[in-house]
């Protein structure tokens, strides 16, 4: 890495640019700049006739659409988004794979909830779900009813400060110094970390599929480490039914027997009767799971889903990688780890499938992509139009580029599983999940996978949380961990300068997993009460 620039493949013919450069300065020996080029952005490195490989990682990107000359700026008119073929190689999946040192972990646990059929919770959650839309608002109502109340409110502050304006409103008084913020109150029951209401807009008037499918979520999300107990709100008419939801929470648990409490709408005389029913059953279930104590757990029983979002120019060769080696030492520690985003994997099929310990793993993998990319194309879009206008300002110009750098939170090890959504995932080592690239979709689907924690890497900085799974935002850049530092977790920017390597900063990230699963932190996205949850329709988003 030079001081300026970053070649990541010997066969690359483009360079990341690590900080501004400007026209007619020398940016590797003997080459020089023909324009200014920002950071993150890529200058040419090699001459590239026009329709030939535009390469970075040591993959095609893109293909060229004039000739490009060394020191120039690659901008977006100068390439379109290609790949390079793949097919499955029977005899690549007798590779072995070299494990990361782990002596350091050797004997570390994290204390977690045991739940009864051996998985372990990293936090203590009651969730509140409907089964349709139509039940949103007795979720809502539900929802102001027990957060204040109990103390798990995030927006107390808030409240408090819209009261103090509105009594000055009306006293005709100047308004108050709107900084000062009330501290919320200790919650009600000391081992359960919140009760989680959760809303959508699908169940009933879709497809029989988008019904399934959503049974199968909410299953996944009922039946996660991190849930002691759930309340159903069906209307008692819908597409997603209460038999389908149980058929799918069975699926994934066969010995399922965590508290659950349905309430169909159409079965009480009135709303009241079923807002007080549903309130005094859960009331009981909470004191249940608050006797739940905290006990000493293996690293193996910890699964750790892999996201970006707001991703830029920088994000492949920092946040990411060191995500990945995270990810590594975890599976060599008996873990699992969950990487979904399928739109974000396009053309890395060919690593993605030399790495599945089986050829009926990479056929599967292969299946969903195509199948996948040929829905997208039947609604007239396409993987090649997953990059966000933010991704491309900030260096990011094709999806195969964004692809590249985006599957390397995944790391090196085997690909033991591939599923489809909203599967539970199951093999310890590196699951891939089927999931759209959008950032609130892919986190519900890979929570709904049974993550207690995930790992996002974010360029630009995003919000994004999730109802049951802790999110751990990892930045790409120190100018975005300094400029908003509460979206912020952890800085990889410091792989930029060489102040970090990836294997040093991929090391703190496990180290902040297990402070996050013991409980002694909790993250900025659940800090700043992100409890997102969106459904996948499938074959509609990208």
């Amino acid at each position: 890495m030079s001081a300026c620039v970053l070649k990541i493949h010997a066969d690359d013919n483009v360079a990341v640019v690590l900080s501004p450069l400007a026209a007619g300065v020398e940016f590797l020996p003997g080459y020089i700049t023909r324009s200014p080029v920002p950071s993150k952005h890529k200058v040419v490195t090699k001459f590239v006739r026009q329709t030939e490989p535009v390469v970075m990682y040591g993959v095609t990107v893109g293909r060229a659409l004039r000739d490009l000359h060394v020191g120039e700026r690659l901008n977006l008119a100068d390439l379109v988004h290609e790949t390079s073929a793949y097919s499955i190689r029977h005899e690549a999946h007798h590779q072995t794979w070299q494990p990361p040192n782990i002596s350091e972990w050797s004997g570390i646990k994290f204390q977690g909830y045991h739940r009864s059929d051996g998985q372990v919770g990293t936090a203590n959650y009651w969730i509140v779900v409907p089964m349709v839309f139509c039940e949103n608002q007795n979720i809502d109502t539900l929802r102001r009813a027990f957060e204040d109340e109990l103390g798990y409110s995030n927006i107390s502050p808030y409240r408090q400060q819209v009261a103090a304006l509105a009594h000055a409103h009306r006293s005709g008084m100047s308004p108050p110094d709107t900084n000062i913020k009330t501290v919320p109150p200790k919650p009600l029951f000391e081992n359960v970390d919140g009760v989680q209401f959760l809303t959508h807009h699908l169940g009933c008037g879709g497809t029989r599929q988008d019904a399934q499918s959503l049974c199968g979520l909410l299953a996944g999300y009922i039946n996660h480490p991190n849930v002691s107990g759930a309340t159903i709100l069906s209307l008692g008419c819908e597409n997603a039914e209460i038999d389908i939801l149980m058929e799918e929470i069975h699926k994934r648990n066969p010995e399922f027997d965590k508290p659950l409490y349905i309430f169909r709408q159409q079965s009480f005389q009135s709303t009241d009767h079923l807002i007080t029913r549903a309130i005094s059953d859960t009331f009981a279930g909470l004191q249940e799971a608050d006797l739940l104590q905290r006990a000493p757990a293996s690293l193996s029983k910890l699964t750790i889903g892999l996201e970006c979002g707001g991703s830029d120019g920088f994000s492949g060769i920092s946040a990411n990688p060191a995500i990945g080696y995270a990810t590594d030492l975890l599976v060599a520690l008996g873990g699992r780890a969950i990487l979904g985003e399928f739109p974000e994997l396009c053309g890395q099929e060919q690593a993605l499938i030399d790495r599945c310990t089986h050829p009926s793993v990479a056929t599967r993998f292969v299946h969903l992509m195509e199948s996948y990319a040929a829905l997208a194309n039947a609604v007239g879009s396409g993987f090649d139009m997953n990059p966000s206008p933010g991704n491309i300002q900030d260096g990011l110009l094709t999806d195969a580029m964004k692809s590249a750098g985006a599957a390397r939170k995944g790391g090196t090890s085997l690909i033991t599983a591939v599923l489809d959504y909203p599967e539970y995932a199951t093999a310890p080592g590196l699951n891939l999940l089927c999931t759209p690239g959008g950032d609130v979709e892919s986190t519900t689907a890979i929570a709904g996978a049974g993550a207690q924690i995930i790992l996002f890497s974010t360029g630009m900085g995003t919000p994004t949380g999730n109802p049951v799974a802790q999110v751990i935002k990892v930045s790409s850049n120190t100018a975005l961990a300094t400029r908003i530092p509460d979206l912020v977790d952890l800085n990889a920017g410091t792989i930029i300068n060489n102040q970090e390597s990836i294997e040093s900063v991929g090391r703190r990230i496990l180290e902040l997993v297990i402070t996050v699963a013991n409980g002694d932190l909790v993250p900025a996205a659940v800090r700043l009460g992100q409890k997102d949850f969106i459904p996948w329709k499938r074959g509609v988003s990208l």
